[in-house]
């Protein structure tokens, strides 16, 4: 690649922004960024129009990755820059035009709990524990329920996050994690990228994907650029469709790689002034997952009090679709969110919403004894493959065009780095690297489990016209469904 060639970056999501950062770091001089939404006068809110999985208050980070110990040494890396990050804001303009403070925390390192009910911890946490301890090494996965990882735990500063809740689990505690505070690190990101000269087009129009302008000459098919919702063509020589959970529905060529899937999140609103604000802040509560890879009554996932207050719980039993057909005739997931198209919805389902008001009763009676509304709950779309690897490459057989989409859920912790492997793997760099070679385009083998099953059609009962869904009004009745006799 010519580092003054034109490059176009679809999404201003984390892949988008951190693809961008590293390229303009890496001297590339002509990076334009479009996304529909104007995120730097919404601010990566969800609650201000922004219905991508990068628009959030908060995020998990971990370096505790169960058998992966690349994704381990990965984390790794991208805390250094976390750390660097909440150094670095202390010198951010005044004027950044970002709500951004000199004050800001871009992220709180007050650990995650990955835990269970059930008498032992999982082979995923014992993996966990293992590969994040080295021998010789300082240990920063704990294992709860031993008395020497307990005492480590306190001397850490982090005995709050053995047990924060009113029934026992047991699991496993990663020192190194915590929660980074999403929306103003994307906003972070952004600053740190215009700082460096990339370019970003945001907005309805302007900012709007509307087609890739393709071509195809003595059989080569090659991209040149996008065109936009104004009409206005932008020629580059190198595309990157960064899109989150549109990606698959924009690039038919993911069939079967990659599918747009929802997670279920439930916002509850602490008022200001109630003592749980401080219960439940990131100074006595860590973030944690729950029941992880135990299947549809499992998979929860929650963060202490944010900055408005909210307290989040998220919910991925159960992953959820949207097929719609397509312009050639094929269904594919596309999200459909509160914002976005002739059905929106604001609802999630309802054995989403049982498994978190069961875990709320059960785990956190305080919200319902406080009565803690719910503020507002949501699908949050992500792009899932099939194995849980990203996919970071060319698109095979198109020249111009690449792909920086497959989050499958557990990609925001890496805002600060991926970018840079991204770069590495367009420039033909880094082949041999065992991620790398993970992040390639792919094809489900015949002796192969996936790990996520993908376009399973209309007919699944993890589609939403399949799906029910609880309404505002069951949510605001009571903490529990089973009051609504759904079950």
């Amino acid at each position: 690649m010519n580092k003054q060639d034109p490059i176009v970056i679809v999404g201003a999501g984390i892949f988008g922004l951190s693809t961008a950062l590293h390229l303009a770091s890496s001297g590339y001089s002509d990076v334009t960024v479009f996304d529909r939404h104007p995120v730097d006068k919404t601010r990566y809110s969800y609650l201000e129009g922004c219905d991508g999985a990068s628009a959030d208050a908060s995020k998990i980070i971990r370096s505790a990755y169960g058998g992966q110990k690349e994704y381990t040494d990965l984390s790794s890396e991208a805390i250094v820059l976390w750390n660097k990050w909440n150094e670095d804001i202390k010198s951010v303009d005044s004027d950044n035009g970002l709500g951004l403070s000199r004050n800001d925390s871009i992220w709180i390192n007050n650990g995650v709990l990955m835990c269970t009910d059930q008498k032992a911890i999982s082979d995923f946490e014992k993996a966990s524990a293992k590969n994040a301890n080295p021998p010789g090494r300082e240990k920063v996965a704990l294992i709860t329920n031993e008395a020497e990882d307990r005492d480590i735990a306190k001397s850490k500063g982090l005995g709050h996050a053995l047990n924060p809740f009113a029934k026992e689990t047991v699991g496993v505690l990663d020192t190194t994690g915590g929660v980074v505070v999403a929306d103003k690190a994307c906003c972070f990101a952004l600053y740190k990228a215009r700082k460096l000269g990339v370019k970003f087009i945001l907005g309805a129009e302007s900012g709007t994907f509307s087609s890739l302008i393709r071509a195809e000459t003595e059989g080569e098919k090659k991209v040149s650029g996008i065109k936009t919702a104004d009409g206005k063509e932008h020629h580059a020589q190198l595309v990157i469709m960064a899109c989150g959970g549109w990606t698959p529905s924009l690039i038919p060529e993911l069939d079967g790689l990659c599918e747009t899937t929802a997670g279920s999140v439930v916002l509850y609103k602490i008022p200001e002034g109630s003592p749980l604000r401080q219960r439940f802040g990131h100074a006595n509560f860590p973030a944690f997952m729950f029941k992880q890879r135990e299947g549809a009554d499992g998979g929860l996932y929650g963060f202490p009090v944010d900055h408005d207050g909210v307290l989040k719980i998220g919910y991925r039993g159960t992953k959820y679709t949207n097929p719609v057909p397509q312009a050639d005739g094929r269904d594919r997931s596309v999200p459909r969110t509160r914002w976005t198209g002739e059905t929106a919805i604001s609802d999630i389902p309802a054995k989403a919403y049982q498994v978190i008001s069961g875990f709320v009763e059960a785990y956190l009676p305080a919200l319902a004894e406080e009565k803690v509304p719910v503020s507002t709950s949501r699908l949050c779309w992500y792009t899932d493959s099939f194995d849980n690897h990203y996919l970071i490459d060319r698109v095979p057989g198109v020249a111009g065009l690449a792909c920086v989409t497959g989050g499958s859920g557990h990609a925001f912790k890496y805002l600060p780095n991926i970018g840079k492997w991204v770069v590495d793997i367009l420039e033909g760099k880094a082949q041999e690297e065992p991620l790398v070679k993970a992040w390639r385009w792919r094809s489900l083998r015949e002796d192969q489990t996936p790990v996520n099953k993908l376009m399973l059609g209309r007919t699944d009962e993890r589609t939403l016209e399949n799906t029910k869904l609880v309404t505002a009004e069951e949510k605001g009745l009571s903490h529990s469904l089973a009051n609504h006799g759904i079950s």
